[in-house]
């Protein structure tokens, strides 16, 4: 995983005054242009055209009384790189890493690294102060030309009001720049339509031991980054008290024990939409793996506890959270090859993970019959009783946690309600994340959005921070139908969301509706949109922990499909991004050994559309195909489910009903 080859050309190291320093992509599309005239600035141009306009970058740091700034530029250095790595729990194994490089070493000993990607560019700061010290602000601008239109996902829904204290899920109000509220703050990757179709999406990347970066409205159709100041007093909150809020911040945003590079600052261009599906920038701005061996992680699907409400039928015991249910679940995901089952929230005591644990689960009986099985149990935790309440308060309650289960069997954990990103949080995140690799337990993050650490730690599968299926447990009806259309949020965040890194949507509903007949029922729910738009969203979304939502019973009431759903891989070899618009559509194919997978969605929009087979490659091969039915448009169950010779030559013409969606997995015959 760690290998990769890196070819190092035109390295030039030169005095440098004030001005303009240019860097291009290796294809020579994009172009960045750093000036130091009056400070520092970059600007993008993609093919002639302005994506950035000189936008500020900057930072302020104290140490004692003494304050330091970014300084002027020294000396200059470039540098052509065309490296690759690989990682088996990604869309594809193998990510090239190629681009045009730019350092700028300046008086107060930082560096400024910029770089030129084909499809984007980043740059990010590097303190080389060795003397600890208290980073009290970072200027990061991203300015454009115009009154573009945008994807916004503002923070709302604040834990105890705190400001910075958010789940990090959002739909995305679709606006011009100069509708952003200026009192709020947003997430990223903050999509901008430039003209002629072309987007830029802002995000950071590579954050460690530093807050992640919420964006808010600037000056002139520009953003601005904003970061959580440091927490230094808080308490248990939120939503029933699973959090800990900050009651008290600093007036700094991060402190450096040393030498330390900050994170990435990246905006994302793409002329075509549906090469942002494709996109590899947060793995190619990640820090690289530090786990030796990574033999023992293994991603896979899972059946899932809390969306159904354990809502089994059939049996002779009542279900619930205890025993028998779980033994149910356990035949279930072992009968249709499921790796793992969750056993959700309520199995522990409030305040603790190893006291007043449930008497209703037996705990030690249910991973015997796993392990017999051939499955494995993953346990549901708040952050705070994961860490014992203390974020920096060091390994003791976590490592005693971790070691405990992992000896008896436990195969991983699922932390919930972080909530944050300051520096604490991020720190911490990393933390738990090496500590579970010690003891080979895997983890799946909530509340949180990936920010880099998932290469370092791939154990960590999954991340929330997205409006998935649980939202239609609760969601409300306005007028005629549901107040979000979560349809068009479906074929919007794998542009945007999972541009940063894999996201627990949780899919898999069973019962489905179109808008005239949805409603938010929490114990008897359902998803918007008809059965194989769910369906497609198992080849769509990625998450190497990839959910399935609903009941056991259900799925064995519908067992072609669950059959299909239990064949699609969570990590694939390769990836082609075949056709899509940004909050409208997406098809997309992904190919594991020798099988591919694909899947196209849409929103309420019925639409036809027309698929180039010419990915496969030569030979003979036979689709599997789920496609809406003819009544989808009134029975969002509805689904036709054919076999199909097909080769590289043809193009498949496909109807999306709406709402819908169609999925095949294509084998070699």
């Amino acid at each position: 995983m760690r290998t990769r080859m890196l070819v190092l050309s035109c390295l030039v190291a030169i005095a440098a005054s004030a001005g303009n320093y240019v860097v291009s992509s290796p294809n020579g599309k994009v172009k960045v242009t750093v000036n130091t005239d009056a400070e520092v600035k970059w600007s993008v141009d993609y093919n002639g055209q302005q994506v950035l306009l000189p936008s500020a970058i900057n930072i302020r740091m104290v140490q004692g009384k003494k304050t330091i700034g970014l300084g002027t530029v020294g000396k200059v250095a470039r540098h052509s790189v065309n490296s690759s790595f690989k990682n088996p729990f990604y869309k594809r194994l193998a990510i090239k890493d190629e681009y045009s490089q730019l350092m700028l070493y300046t008086t107060q000993k930082f560096t400024i690294e910029v770089r030129a990607y084909n499809d984007g560019a980043a740059y990010r700061l590097i303190s080389k102060e060795k003397k600890p010290a208290l980073v009290t602000n970072e200027t990061a601008e991203f300015c454009f030309a115009d009154d573009y239109p945008a994807f916004i996902p503002y923070v709302n829904d604040n834990r105890n009001g705190e400001r910075y204290c958010y789940s990090f899920e959002s739909y995305y109000d679709e606006v011009p720049l100069s509708k952003m509220y200026a009192d709020s703050l947003a997430i990223s990757p903050f999509a901008v339509c430039l003209p002629g179709g072309m987007k830029a999406i802002v995000m950071d990347a590579g954050v460690e031991n530093y807050p992640g970066m919420f964006l808010k409205k600037g000056s002139n159709h520009s953003l601005k980054a904003e970061f959580a100041p440091y927490p230094l007093a808080q308490k248990v909150g939120g939503y029933d008290r699973l959090n800990l809020i900050p009651t008290k911040r600093a007036d700094y945003i991060a402190k450096l024990n040393g030498e330390q590079s900050l994170p990435w600052r990246a905006v994302v261009i793409t002329e075509r939409d549906a090469d942002i599906l494709n996109c590899d920038m947060a793995q190619r701005l990640a820090p690289a793996c530090r786990i030796a061996d990574v033999s023992w992680i293994k991603p896979g699907k899972v059946a899932w506890d809390w969306w159904n409400n354990c809502n089994i039928t059939g049996v002779d015991f009542k279900s619930g959270m205890n025993t028998n249910t779980y033994l149910y679940y356990i035949d279930f995901a072992a009968r249709n090859q499921i790796e793992y089952i969750i056993i959700d929230e309520g199995w522990s005591g409030k305040e603790s993970l190893m006291e007043d644990l449930s008497p209703e689960i037996d705990l030690p009986r249910l991973i015997a019959y796993g392990r017999e099985k051939g499955v494995g149990i993953i346990l549901w935790s708040s952050w705070r009783n994961l860490i014992g309440s203390n974020p920096l308060g060091g390994t003791s309650v976590m490592e005693t946690v971790m070691k405990h289960y992992a000896d008896m069997g436990i195969k991983g954990f699922k932390v919930d309600f972080f909530d944050r990103d300051d520096q604490q949080v991020i720190a911490s995140a990393y933390q738990m994340a090496a500590c579970a690799a010690k003891y080979h337990l895997y983890l799946d993050y909530h509340g949180l959005k990936p920010f880099g650490i998932q290469r370092a730690y791939p154990n960590i599968f999954n991340f929330e921070g997205v409006k998935g299926l649980e939202n239609s447990k609760w969601e409300p009806r306005v007028g005629d139908g549901p107040l979000h259309n979560q349809p068009r949020y479906d074929v919007t965040a794998p542009y945007l969301r999972m541009l940063a890194g894999p996201m627990d949507y949780t899919p898999g509903a069973m019962t489905n509706a179109l808008k005239d007949s949805f409603f938010g029922n929490n114990d008897h729910p359902m998803s918007q949109g008809t059965r194989v738009h769910q369906m497609a969203m198992y080849t769509t979304f990625e998450a190497p922990l990839q959910m399935l939502a609903d009941s056991p019973t259900k799925y064995m009431q519908n067992q072609e499909c669950t059959d299909f759903i239990a064949q699609i891989p969570t990590a694939f070899d390769e990836t082609v991004a075949l056709d899509g618009q940004l909050g409208e559509y997406t098809v997309i194919a992904r190919r594991k050994g020798t099988t591919w997978y694909v899947a196209a969605m849409t929103d309420w929009t019925a639409r036809d559309l027309t698929i180039d087979m010419s990915f496969l490659g030569a030979g003979q091969f036979s689709a599997d195909i789920f496609a809406d039915g003819i009544n989808a448009d009134k029975e969002a169950t509805d689904y036709k489910h054919s076999q199909q010779a097909v080769t590289d030559k043809d193009r498949l013409n496909i109807h999306l009903s709406s709402g819908g969606g169609w999925t095949a997995i294509i084998k070699t015959k």
